[in-house]
């Protein structure tokens, strides 16, 4: 995919638990901080970039509805989750002088802005990295939905989805050492194989978009400006 230098405007969607760091809950300031870097040195580089981070490092709604929540209820804990999140990575890109605004699909104007789309991509064209927080504001969609929704909103060139590995594999290589990791799937490679990516949801509308998803490793020092320089590995999800 040659036009990966072109890239001008992406979203990164980071789970929840990629904050937590060597812990079992909750937010590691120093993690936070080397993500920062890292959007950072992306940002520095000219392309505007904007976040959706999960809160499953806080809460998790499907596990608080398998645990005998209402799925509705647990869903906007989980949304106020990812505002913590966003508030901590907002906190971290400004100490690197990287203005920062956070948007909240639930009003909260005492700690954020509420989501407008002008206003967004207003924030970005002055050169500001944009957090979208609590998801879609609807229980019953994932983060990563919501990556896709607002990548479409905002007119970005690429879904960048940062894990814990270098892109998508047969298997995951920290159990099964004869994955293989793919270069290139279509979106309709990942939903037929069932490829554990993605939700269905957010893999389809990215394909009614037309918008690239770009997996890699967020672990690794460097790697999310090398893959928007062409130079780091990765997994690409596109049409063909």
């Amino acid at each position: 995919m040659t036009e990966k230098r072109d890239f001008k405007r992406v979203l990164l969607k980071i789970s929840g638990e990629a904050l937590m760091g060597d812990g079992q809950y909750g937010i590691d300031v120093g993690t936070v901080d080397r993500i920062a870097t890292e959007i950072s040195q992306a940002r520095q580089s000219g392309v505007e970039i904007c976040l959706v981070i999960g809160g499953g490092n806080i809460f998790r709604g499907l596990s608080g509805a398998a645990g005998g929540m209402d799925r509705s209820s647990a869903d906007y804990m989980g949304m106020l989750a990812t505002v913590m999140n966003a508030l901590a990575m907002q906190n971290a890109l400004e100490r690197q002088d990287i203005q920062t605004r956070v948007l909240s699909a639930i009003p909260m104007t005492t700690v954020c802005e509420p989501y407008i789309r002008r206003r967004a991509i207003r924030h970005m064209e002055k050169g500001r990295v944009v957090i979208f927080a609590a998801g879609t504001g609807n229980p019953f969609f994932t983060t990563d939905t919501a990556a896709a929704l607002r990548a479409a909103e905002m007119n970005c060139d690429a879904l960048m989805k940062g894990t814990n590995v270098d892109g998508v594999y047969s298997a995951d290589p920290r159990i099964d050492s004869t994955a293989t990791r793919f270069d290139t799937l279509s979106y309709l490679d990942v939903l037929s194989k069932d490829l554990k990516v993605m939700d269905a949801s957010a893999v389809s509308l990215s394909r009614e978009n037309n918008i690239p998803i770009v997996v890699f490793s967020i672990q690794s020092n460097g790697a999310f400006l090398k893959v928007l320089e062409d130079n780091g590995n990765c997994t690409i999800i596109s049409e063909t």
